[in-house]
């Protein structure tokens, strides 16, 4: 697999296994900088795990990852995760929980400056002027804002997001996909998204890359071009790739034997 010149992430034959199950056998993907992909399966296929093999979480067995040309245990400084739970320290304000990952990262700004970067962060995501409330006064969208400037805050330049919104209710989901498109379009930031939801794929993504059932490979990448907002009610190529993603969705969700 041959490294492409603006190549960010590369998984070129990895290997993983959990004792005696083979989770990745030979799994080879890449993202380019300032993409948006799309990891889209069938549940319990290892899309989190891939998540935590380029944050260093994880070791692979076998294959090679890098992450800006170096291994991931060299490369997560650059990196920062939103997971499904916001997971905000329920005694620090809006402000303060995204400063913490700025104090846990060890950026070696002072108090002020953190503050101020904190502040731009939480700006961005539309909670200006919500930085002195404490996560118990937010909304599950808005706690989940703070989540994505925490992550912001830190500058890095890969951010790894675990279904971010799928403890959501529908029309909040709906409104943080749009949110976090105008948030990705105005960062440059190369995101890579973990999702089970085709129509969240099909509406974030630069690039879907559908994995198979356990042993995991890459089956299918699909190219989206449609312009943003996607309105796949109206678009009928769009509508089109849904149903057939739909398809090849719906046999690998299917139970085997």
């Amino acid at each position: 697999m041959t490294a492409a010149p603006d190549e960010i992430i590369r998984f070129d034959r990895v290997q993983l296994r959990f004792g005696d199950e083979a989770i990745f056998d030979n799994l080879s993907f890449s993202v380019r900088r300032g993409e948006f992909v799309c990891i889209l399966g069938p549940s319990g296929c290892g899309k989190s795990t891939t998540l935590r093999l380029i944050g260093d979480l994880l070791r692979t067995d076998g294959g090679a990852i890098t992450v800006e040309g170096r291994e991931p245990r060299e490369s997560w400084q650059h990196l920062a995760f939103v997971f499904q739970s916001p997971r905000l320290a329920p005694w620090r304000t809006a402000i303060d929980n995204v400063m913490l990952g700025m104090e846990l990262r060890g950026t070696g700004l002072d108090g002020a400056q953190m503050r101020e970067r904190a502040s731009r962060a939480l700006a961005l995501v539309g909670l200006a002027q919500d930085s002195g409330k404490y996560p118990r006064m937010l909304s599950g969208g808005e706690k989940q804002r703070v989540a994505i400037a925490r992550a912001l805050a830190v500058e890095p330049q890969i951010i790894l997001m675990d279904e971010p919104f799928s403890a959501l209710d529908p029309s909040t989901r709906q409104r943080m996909r749009d949110e976090i498109v105008a948030i990705w379009q105005q960062t440059g930031k190369t995101i890579v998204f973990v999702t089970h939801d085709v129509d969240e794929a099909l509406t974030l993504a630069d690039r879907i890359l559908l994995l198979s059932k356990k042993p995991t490979r890459v089956i299918e990448q699909i190219i989206l071009t449609t312009q943003r907002p996607r309105a796949p009610a109206n678009d009928a190529d769009f509508a089109r790739r849904r149903a057939d993603l739909i398809a090849m969705f719906a046999g690998l969700e299917q139970p085997t034997g």
